[in-house]
Parts: C-alpha cells; structure tokens; sequence
C-alpha cells in the first residue's frame, strides 16, 4: 500500500523535481520567511512647537526598525496623552495587522492610569491616526516596499501643493500686485494659494457683529471685488482657493458662490457648518464654484452623507482626523464611485506634509495638499531628504525607499522641543 505523502515530503518532492529546478523551490528558506513574526515594542511620542505644536509618534518593532507619523496638533490638548494611553493595547501586537489594530484599537488593554481602555478608540480618532500611519511607515521598513507601494500602487511621480499666502489689502490693486509678484518669485514655486476675506481677521476691530452669519449687501460685492484684484494681478497660470471657516449661513454662502464665481476658484471652503445637512446639497445644485470640505470629518461614517448626497464636490479630508492612510483611502474610493475628486487638508509639519503626498500618490482622483511649510524656515530642515522638498509647487512620490522614505533631523527636533520634552521620550 502506497502511503500518503506528507506536508513535507510533498515540498521536498516538488523541490526536487527536474520540471521546476532547484533554484525556483527553497523549502528551508519559505519555512525560515513563514517562521518569521514582528511585535510592537514601544509606542513613543514627542512634541515641536513654534509656530504651531506638532505631535510626532513613533511605533518601534522587536527587532528595532521603526516609522514615524504625526498626529494633530494645534490644538494638541491630550493627543499625546490619548496616544500613550493606546500604548498598552498596542504592545506586543503584530504591527503588519494594521486595519485590524486600528479597527480594534483600545479594547481590552489598560491605560497608563491602571483604567481599562474598552471600546473603539474612534473617540480618541486623533490619536489613532497617528499610530496607524506610523504603523504604515513600519510597514514599509520591515517588508521593503514604499508606502504607497503597500496602500496600491502609485497614480502619480509627484502631488501639487499650495500655501496661504494673500495679499495685505485685497481691495487695493497695488497690492494685488505686490502680492503677485511675490508669489511667483517664491523659491518652491507654488502655483496655488488659498485665503480669505479681511473681515474674518478683522471683525472686531471694525465693530462687526461676529455672531451674524450673514454679510452686507456691500461686503458681499467688496469680497467679489477684492478677488477680482487678486485674479487680475495674478493672471490664469496661478490657482485661487476661496477659505472660509464654517461661518454663514446658507443665502449668505450662496451669495459668495456668486460674488467670487468671475475668478473661477479651484473651489469655496468651509462656508456652512462641519456637519452635513441638506444646506450642503442645496449649495452645490446653486453654485457654480465648486464646493469643498471635510478637514474636520472622521472616517467614512463622517464622509457618507456628504457622498451619497452629493453635499460637497471635492473632499478635503486632514489625515490626521478621518483615521490615518487606509482609512481615508477606503473614503477616496468611496467618493470615486461618485465622481468626487480628494484634496487634503494639512496644518502639520514637513514629516506630515511628506507623508500625506506619500498616501496622495495612491489616490486616483487627487487634486492638491495644503501646507505651512515650505517657506525656508526651520520647518523645512525637520526631515533628511536627498533631494530638493517642494520643486515647482509639487512634492515627489518615493519610489526607491522604504516606508515614507524619511527620517528626522535630530538637530532640528531637538532645538524645537515643547517645553518638558525630551528626543523621544
């Protein structure tokens, strides 16, 4: 009787088979590869300040390797204090199982206070963002591949990005021009920009009723003026994002679709409250500038309504509020079944900068990322780069390192710690 070829005896059969050759089967070393597992080993965090407060996490494997993220700051009340409150839960986990760390993040652990941490830490979204992105740098380091690698494959070789920088007095054409000419002298070459109205600064000094969500029938030609200035001066080769902050009401935000309509905006921000409601659909079907939020938004249950509705016609969503790389891939796709393009928002320092042009590469249907950063302070010395950081208005996509494809300047961290904090503390 012929006996049954075991699990072993089959390989090595296969292995010695003239048809597939030596070199193709290795069994010792596929065994050596399964054999091999990764644990989290530390979670650790660090706070920048100046201008703004930025928190950098840091996720460390067994073996060493590590990747870096930042969650939000400015306001950081308690990010860094929710993030090592995870720590227990995180340690000692594969750190490759990122969606189910994620999804299951804080259940059954215990918190640094001895409490029991149960229960989604999607209250603690800001936090876990961070980790999660972390856990995608690590990701990238311990299985050789850059990050946009793993979330896909890359749609793009480089991701536009776009400052704030505005004119001092919109309304005066000489400055228009100044403005202007400024902007395209610029070292990193943005072709991009995005701001506001004087009053949204200035209200108070003028007296004006800032509880009021309407405006005037004269503000509301003087804000059509002022970026009429700003077209002018500028030309067409430059791009004009319209930024609100949640402040009007609905004919009010109509009113301003209208006013700024001459200049063709890349789109009007933030005009109605965060939340979705049928205001927003209402908005688009009257508007001919396109309309576009979600930087406050977290995950796709946040994103849902504005999809399915139609509410919005870009996403805007800040990485650092709707759940970290996958997260928010899962809420591009989502919209790409809409026609719904992605930009991002971004307050961070240059490492989230970087990383959101890293998860952009991935996406199908993006359009530009904001930044703070580029302007040749001290913030663009936070990571060692090998080449130049923003080129032309546009960040490149690593294609030949692993995970992010960065690291810290340590000089530059360390001259720029919160008050209390120490290099990876």
């Amino acid at each position: 009787m012929t006996r049954p070829l075991s699990r072993r005896g089959f390989v090595g059969a296969l292995a010695a088979s003239p048809l597939l050759g030596a070199p193709l089967w290795a069994p010792e070393k596929v065994w050596a590869a399964e054999k091999k597992r990764y644990k989290i080993h530390d979670v650790q965090c660090m706070v920048l300040t100046g201008p703004r407060t930025y928190v950098l996490v840091k996720v460390t494997a067994d073996d060493g390797t590590y990747g870096i993220a930042e969650a939000y700051g400015t306001p950081a009340i308690g990010t860094k204090e929710q993030i090592l409150e995870l720590k227990p839960f995180l340690v000692g986990k594969d750190p490759l199982e990122i969606d189910t760390l994620y999804t299951t993040m804080g259940e059954g652990g215990k918190s640094l206070s001895g409490t029991r941490t149960d229960g989604s830490a999607h209250n603690l979204m800001r936090a876990a963002s961070g980790i999660e992105m972390a856990l995608w740098d690590l990701a990238g380091k311990l299985l050789g591949q850059p990050v946009t690698t793993l979330l896909g494959g890359k749609f793009r070789e480089k991701v536009r990005v776009y400052d704030h920088e505005a004119p001092r007095n919109m309304l005066d054409k000489a400055s228009c021009r100044e403005w202007a000419a400024k902007v395209k002298a610029d070292k990193s070459g943005f072709t991009a920009h995005k701001f506001g109205f004087p009053h949204t600064s200035q209200a108070e000094d003028k007296g004006r009723d800032t509880g009021n969500r309407t405006l005037s029938t004269k503000e509301v030609m003087q804000l059509g003026k002022g970026f009429e200035n700003c077209r002018e001066a500028v030309g067409w080769d430059h791009d004009i994002m319209v930024h609100c902050h949640w402040e009007y009401d609905l004919r009010t935000a109509i009113q301003i679709a209208e006013a700024v309509a001459p200049i063709k905006p890349l789109w009007l921000e933030d005009p109605l409250s965060v939340d979705y409601t049928d205001s927003w659909k209402r908005l688009v079907a009257s508007s001919r500038v396109p309309i576009c939020t979600g930087e406050n938004l977290e995950r796709r249950q946040g994103f849902k309504d504005f999809i399915l509705n139609q509410g919005a016609d870009i996403l805007n969503p800040d990485l650092r509020n709707s759940g970290g790389f996958l997260e928010t891939k899962r809420i591009a796709d989502m919209a790409d079944v809409f026609g719904l393009p992605i930009s991002t928002h971004n307050t961070g320092s240059q490492l989230h900068t970087w990383a959101t042009c890293q998860w952009a590469g991935s996406i199908r249907d993006y359009m530009t990322c904001e930044t703070v950063t580029g302007t040749g302070g001290w913030m663009d010395q936070l990571l060692v780069l090998d080449g130049p950081y923003i080129q032309d208005g546009f960040i490149r996509v690593n294609t030949t390192k692993t995970g992010l494809g960065v690291d810290l300047n340590p000089d530059t961290v360390k001259a720029h710690l919160a008050p209390g904090e120490t290099w990876w503390a």
